[in-house]
C-alpha cells in the first residue's frame, strides 16, 4: 500500500482534470494486474502469490490452462511491478478492456504501460514511475530501454522523466512558492517563521541541471504560465512560476479541493502580465496612499500626545479596502459592513466610509456630549454612511460596526448583521451585501472567537455568503514576538478548516496589493466563500504613539527607523516611470493637507459632542411618531389563541410520517387547546404564531432549539421514513405571516451568541432569540454579554431587542447544569438600589426606558407570552435576560389559561398571593417573595402544613427593573407579616444580593420590618454534585421559608 500511495501522490499533478475524481479509485484497487496474468486467488486473497487453488490464469494464447510454474512466473512478475499486488484484478482489467477498444480512451499512463506490456516489456518494465517529490532523495532513474509511446513511435524515458519532473516543478510552486515569497517589507524576517528553502524548490531534486536550462517542455494543463503557448524552456518555466508566486505574493490555495477553484486562482496569478495596470489606475492608487499617510501625519501634527492607534506601516490599508469595495461595487454589492480592531479604525472612517473630518477632530477634545448615554474612545466607536462610489458611479452603504478592545469579539456580530441585511433585503446569495472583517496578526492567530466564526461560514442559517478577512500583519502583537505568539507558520493558517484561499502580500508593494484586493473581491463575487488578504507590514510606532517598542524589539525598530514609507516609494516609482512629475507628487499631498485643515478649523468651534453621529446602525422610521412611554397591547384575541394551539398541535399534512412520542405530544397540545390552557411549549409558540401574524418576524437560535434541550419544543418535525425531509408547523398558520426562522447552532455559545446580537441591531421590527442548551453555558459567551449587550446603549446608542433564554433552576444535576448565574446578569443592570423612582401611571415603562436591560425568571407560561410579545410592543428595544424553566416545562402546575392572554391582559411584575392569605391580610404572619420553579414546591409544602393562611408567597417575575411600587403595595397589604426571600440558589449568588438592598428601598416608608434570607448557604460552586446533600439542602430552603 506504500507504493500506491507514492505513486498516487506523485501522479496526482499529472492527472487529467477528472483526475482527481478517480484518484480515490485509484488508491483503493490499484493492487491488481493485467488481464493477459489475472490473479487467481479464488477467495481474493490479498497477498502477492496466487493461489494454487484458485482458477487459472489465462496463458498469452488464451487456452486458459497454467501449470503451476505459470503461476509461479505470474507471482514473480507482479512482484516486480511497483504498483501491482494481486490483491484485485477489476481496475486493471477494466482499464484494458477500455485501452483495448479505444486507446484513447484511458489516460496516456495506461497507455504507455499496455504498449510496453503488449510489446514484450519484461516484468517490472511496462511500468515507468513518475519523479518523487520526496526532499531527501535526488531524482535519478536506473537506464531502462526505450517504449513505445502513445503516438506509436518510440519514446525515449528520459524524456518522460524530466516533462514529469517539470510537472512536479509547477505543482511544487505553486503548493511551496509562498514559502520563498519577498513577503516582509523589513527583509529581516519570514512571513512562515521558516527562513529555509522547502527542497521541492530546488531544481536538483528532480535531476536536472543547467544545461536542461533551453529545452522546450511541453506544459501541463493545470498551469496558465504560457497564456497562448503551449511550451516554454524551462529556465523561462522558471521565471514565470517565480514571478506568479516568489516575488511580494504568496498564495496558499493547493489545499482547496475543488479543481474548478484551483484553476481560477492559478489563472489569476500565472497568466502573463495579469499585473499590468493601467496610468490612471497607478496615479489613482497614489492619491489614496496620500490620503492614508496625509492624515496619519496630521493627527500626528495636531494631537500628538494622544493615542489613535495610528496605520503608519500599512498606510496601503486604506487603498486595498477602497478598492475592494470600487470591484464589489462594480459586481453588483450595495452595502458592505465592517468589523475592525483600533489600530487605523479612524483612518478607515475617514477615507474609506468618508466620515466628515471635523466629527473626528472634536473626538480628540474634552467636550461634553449633547445626547445619551456615556461615550466610548474614538478609536471604538463605528458609523454609517451613505455615499456615491465615484468609481461606480452607484450609491453604497458602509458600517463599521462599534467594538471594545477585545479583539475579534466583533467578528460574529458583524457576520449576523450582514446575515440579517441579506435576509430583510432576500438576498439569499449574498449578492448585495457583504461583509468585511479586519484581524491584526497575533489576534487573528490567538482569539478562538476567529475559528467559532469561521465555521458559522458555510452553515445555512449562518452563512453570509463569503466574508473578505484583511489581516493587518504587524509582525509583532504588542510586545510578543511572532515566534511566541503562535504555534502554526503563518498566522492566517485558521482559515484553511474552511478551505479559504490565502493571499499574502507585501504591504511595501501597493500594485501587488492592488491586485490581491480585485482578486478577493472576484473571488467572493464567484464563489461566495471566504479568502484572506495577509498584509505583511510594520508598526512604525508602538503598540499605541506613547509607547516604547524599542524595550522589546530593538533590532526590528532600528530597521524601522529607517524604513521608506510606502508611499515616497511608490511615489519614486511613479516619477521614473514617467507618471506623475515631481510639482504633481507635492500638490496632491498638499490638497489633502488643506482639506484637514480647513476641517480641523470647524472642529474647533464645535462645544458639544454627538454620540448619535456614531451610531452603526441606524433605524430609520422606528421612533418617528412613537410614544416613547406607551406599550402596545400584549393580550390577543382568543380566536389567535385557538387557531395558532390547533394548527401547532396538528400532524404535518399529506402522508409524512412521525414519531410516535410525537403523536403524543401533538394529542396533548390538542387536549390542551380544547381545555383552554397552555404548558410552556404552547404558550411560547402562541407569542410566535401571534407576533409572526402580525409580521414581526422571529428567530431562534442556538444549540438544539429545533427539539428544545429537554425536548419540549418540537418545532422542527422529522419525517421518519425519509432523510432530511421536515415539517414546521410555525411556518404553516397563516398564509400572509412573516417569515419564522428557528435553527440549530453550531456548538458555540461566543460566536452564536456575538452572530444574534449582530442579526438584532439591523431590525427592530423583528423578535431575535437565542437560547443556551443550559442557562450557564452563557458564561462562554460572557464578552458578548459584558462588552456589547449590557452596555451597547450606553457606549454606543446602539439599542438592541435580543432575548436570551437561559434554562436555570437547582434540580440535583450538579454544578454545571443548575445556575444560569443571575447574579452576574443582576450586578451589570444600571439601576440605582437606593433610589425609588416617582410612582405614576407610567412608572413601569420610565423604568424600562431608563435601565439596559430586563433580568426575569417567569412562572408562568402566560407571563413567558406576555413578556415575548412586550419586547415588540415597547417603543424602544431593550435585551432581555429570561431565566428559563426545566422541570417547569411538564410541571402540571404550570399551566396558564387562555383568560391569562386574552385581549386586555399584560405581563405581570408581580404575582400576588391569590390563596386564604391574601383574603385574610392582618393574620398573615410572613410574606415569602420568591421568583420562578421554588415557588411552586413551597407553595406544595405549605399547603402540606396547613400554613396556607398563615403565608403568604408573592411572586417577583420581573427582577430588573426592580418593581419598587408593586413590591411596596404587597407589603404595605401584609402589616403584621414577617419578610422573607427565598431563593434555591445558595446566598452569595442568586437574586438575594441585588434584592435586598432595593426592598429596604421600597419598604422605607413603611416602617422598620425584619426582613430574612430563606435559601441555601454561600458556597464556591453553584450546586452540590451529591443528590443526598441536594435533597437535604433542599428541605432546609423550605423548612426556612416557612418557619413562623
Amino acid at each position: 500500500m506504500y507504493r500506491a500511495r507514492t505513486l498516487v501522490t506523485n501522479v496526482l499533478p499529472l492527472l487529467p482534470p477528472n483526475g482527481t475524481e478517480r484518484l480515490s479509485v485509484v488508491v483503493n484497487q490499484l493492487r491488481c494486474v493485467v488481464r493477459g496474468t489475472s490473479s487467481s486467488s479464488g477467495n481474493g486473497g490479498g497477498g502477492g502469490s496466487a493461489s494454487t487453488g484458485g482458477n487459472p490464469a489465462p496463458t498469452a494464447d488464451g487456452s486458459g490452462v497454467s501449470s503451476s510454474t505459470s503461476s509461479r512466473q505470474y507471482a514473480t512478475a507482479v512482484a516486480l511491478e511497483p504498483f501491482l499486488n494481486g490483491s484485485s484484478t477489476n481496475y486493471v482489467e477494466e482499464m484494458y478492456d477500455a485501452w483495448l477498444e479505444d486507446p484513447k480512451s484511458v489516460h496516456i499512463s495506461w497507455d504507455t504501460f499496455f504498449k510496453n506490456a503488449t510489446a514484450g516489456a519484461k516484468p517490472g518494465e511496462a511500468y515507468i514511475p513518475p519523479p518523487t517529490l520526496s526532499a531527501s532523495t535526488q531524482l535519478t532513474i536506473s537506464p531502462k530501454p526505450s517504449f513505445i509511446s502513445s503516438s506509436g513511435g518510440i519514446l525515449d524515458e528520459r524524456i518522460i522523466d524530466d516533462h514529469l519532473a517539470v510537472q512536479a516543478i509547477i505543482r511544487s510552486y505553486q503548493t511551496r512558492g509562498h514559502n520563498v515569497a519577498q513577503l516582509d517589507p523589513l527583509g529581516i524576517s519570514s512571513a512562515d517563521l521558516d527562513t529555509s528553502t522547502p527542497p521541492e524548490l530546488v531544481l536538483q531534486s528532480y535531476s536536472l541541471e543547467e544545461k536542461d536550462m533551453n529545452r522546450m517542455f511541453k506544459l501541463p494543463a493545470t498551469t496558465f504560465i504560457g497564456g497562448s503557448e503551449t511550451a516554454l524552456s524551462l529556465s523561462e518555466i522558471l521565471r514565470r512560476l517565480e514571478e506568479a508566486y516568489c516575488r511580494h505574493i504568496g498564495v496558499e490555495f493547493m489545499f482547496i479541493n475543488s479543481l474548478e477553484q484551483l484553476n481560477w486562482i492559478r489563472k489569476k496569478f500565472e497568466t502573463p502580465a495579469i499585473m499590468a495596470f493601467t496610468k490612471d489606475e497607478k496615479r489613482l492608487m497614489m492619491a489614496r496612499l496620500v490620503r492614508s499617510q496625509g492624515f496619519e501625519a496630521f493627527l500626528a501634527r495636531k494631537f500628538a500626545s494622544d493615542k489613535r492607534f495610528g496605520l503608519e506601516g500599512c498606510e496601503v490599508l486604506i487603498p486595498a479596502m477602497k478598492l475592494i469595495i470600487d470591484k464589489s461595487s462594480e459586481l453588483g454589492i450595495e452595502s458592505v459592513i465592517m468589523g475592525m480592531p483600533h489600530r487605523g479604525r479612524l483612518n478607515v472612517l475617514a477615507n474609506v466610509c468618508r466620515k466628515p473630518l471635523q466629527q473626528i477632530f472634536t473626538q480628540f477634545s474634552s467636550l461634553e456630549s449633547a445626547d445619551e448615554g456615556s461615550g466610548d474612545v474614538k478609536y471604538h466607536l463605528g458609523t454609517y454612511i451613505e455615499r456615491l462610489n465615484r468609481m461606480t458611479n452607484k450609491n453604497i452603504r458602509l458600517a463599521v460596526v462599534a467594538n471594545p478592545s477585545h479583539l475579534e469579539a466583533v467578528d460574529s456580530i458583524v457576520q449576523g448583521k450582514t446575515r440579517a441585511e441579506q435576509f430583510y433585503r432576500g438576498d439569499t446569495e449574498g449578492k448585495k451585501v457583504m461583509s468585511i472583517l479586519l484581524h491584526g496578526d497575533a489576534a487573528f492567530s490567538g482569539q478562538g472567537i476567529v475559528y467559532e466564526t469561521f465555521h458559522l461560514s458555510d452553515l445555512p442559517d449562518y452563512s453570509t455568503h463569503g466574508t473578505i478577512h484583511i489581516v493587518v500583519n504587524n509582525q509583532v502583537g504588542f510586545t510578543t514576538d511572532p515566534r511566541f505568539a503562535r504555534s502554526s507558520p503563518y498566522c492566517t493558517d485558521v482559515a484553511r478548516v474552511v478551505n479559504a484561499p490565502i493571499f499574502h502580500v507585501n504591504a511595501d508593494d501597493p500594485e501587488a496589493v492592488m491586485h490581491v484586493c480585485i482578486v478577493a473581491a472576484e473571488w467572493r463575487a464567484t464563489y461566495h466563500k471566504d479568502c484572506v488578504i495577509d498584509l505583511v507590514c510594520y508598526r512604525r510606532n508602538g503598540h499605541n504613539e506613547s509607547d516604547e517598542p524599542m524595550f522589546t524589539q530593538p533590532l526590528m525598530y532600528t530597521k524601522i527607523k529607517n524604513q521608506i514609507p510606502v508611499l515616497e516609494k511608490y511615489g519614486k516609482k511613479l516619477l521614473d516611470e514617467g507618471l506623475i512629475t515631481e510639482q504633481e507628487f507635492v500638490e496632491e499631498k498638499e490638497k489633502y493637507d488643506k482639506i484637514c485643515e480647513e476641517a480641523f478649523k470647524i472642529a474647533s468651534k464645535e462645544t458639544q459632542v454627538f454620540n448619535k453621529d456614531w451610531l452603526d446602525s441606524p433605524w430609520r422610521g422606528f421612533f418617528e411618531g412613537r410614544d416613547p412611554l406607551k406599550c402596545g397591547p400584549t393580550g390577543i384575541d382568543k380566536e389567535s389563541l385557538v387557531h395558532i394551539g390547533t394548527k401547532f398541535s396538528s400532524p404535518p399534512p399529506g402522508e409524512f410520517v412521525i414519531h410516535n412520542g410525537i403523536k403524543r405530544i401533538l394529542k396533548s397540545r390538542h387536549d390542551m387547546v380544547k381545555e383552554e390552557t397552555v404548558d410552556w411549549a404552547l404558550g411560547e409558540a402562541m407569542a410566535f404564531g401571534s407576533l409572526l401574524k402580525e409580521g414581526i418576524h422571529v428567530r431562534l437560535s442556538g444549540q438544539d432549539v429545533e427539539r428544545g434541550t429537554f425536548s419540549h419544543r418540537h418545532h422542527v418535525l422529522h419525517h421518519q421514513k425519509i432523510d432530511k425531509v421536515t415539517y414546521r408547523p410555525l411556518c404553516d398558520l397563516y398564509a400572509d405571516q412573516a417569515p419564522y426562522t428557528v435553527c440549530n447552532s453550531s456548538l458555540s455559545e461566543f460566536g452564536v451568541l456575538g452572530f444574534e446580537l449582530g442579526f438584532s441591531m439591523t431590525n427592530p421590527n423583528a423578535l431575535v432569540i437565542w437560547e443556551a442548551q443550559f442557562g450557564d453555558f452563557n458564561n462562554t459567551a460572557q464578552c458578548i454579554i459584558d462588552q456589547f449587550i449590557s452596555s451597547g446603549q450606553a457606549k454606543w446608542v446602539r439599542q438592541s431587542g435580543i432575548v436570551l433564554l437561559l434554562p436555570h433552576g437547582m434540580e440535583g444535576m450538579g454544578p454545571e447544569h443548575s445556575s444560569a448565574r443571575p447574579e452576574r446578569f443582576l450586578q451589570l443592570c444600571s439601576d440605582d438600589p437606593d433610589y425609588f423612582p416617582p410612582e405614576g401611571e407610567q412608572f413601569e415603562i420610565r423604568q424600562l426606558h431608563d435601565i439596559n436591560w430586563q433580568v426575569m425568571n417567569c412562572s408562568t407560561p402566560a407571563n413567558f407570552f406576555h413578556a415575548m410579545r412586550r419586547q415588540i410592543a415597547l417603543p424602544f428595544r431593550k435585551p432581555l435576560i429570561m431565566m428559563t424553566p426545566k422541570s417547569l416545562l411538564r410541571h402540571p402546575e404550570a399551566k396558564s389559561s387562555f383568560a391569562e392572554m386574552v385581549t386586555g391582559t399584560t405581563f405581570q411584575r408581580v404575582i400576588p398571593d391569590d390563596g386564604p392569605a391574601s383574603r385574610n391580610p392582618e393574620n398573615v404572619k410572613k410574606l415569602v417573595f420568591c421568583t420562578g420553579k421554588v415557588f411552586y414546591e413551597i407553595r406544595k409544602e405549605r399547603k402540606n402544613r396547613n400554613l396556607d393562611g398563615d403565608v403568604a408567597i408573592c411572586r417577583i417575575e420581573q427582577i430588573c427593573p426592580f418593581p419598587f411600587d408593586l413590591v411596596k403595595k404587597e407589603v404595605a397589604k401584609y402589616p403584621g407579616a414577617r419578610l422573607c426571600w427565598a431563593q434555591e440558589e445558595h446566598k452569595n449568588q442568586g437574586y438575594w444580593s441585588y434584592i435586598h438592598p432595593r426592598f429596604e428601598t421600597a419598604t422605607k416608608e413603611l416602617g422598620q420590618r425584619d426582613f430574612s434570607y430563606a435559601g441555601r448557604a454561600s458556597s464556591a460552586s453553584p450546586a452540590t454534585g451529591n443528590k443526598h446533600q441536594h435533597v437535604k439542602e433542599q428541605k432546609m430552603l423550605i423548612d426556612s421559608a416557612l418557619q413562623l
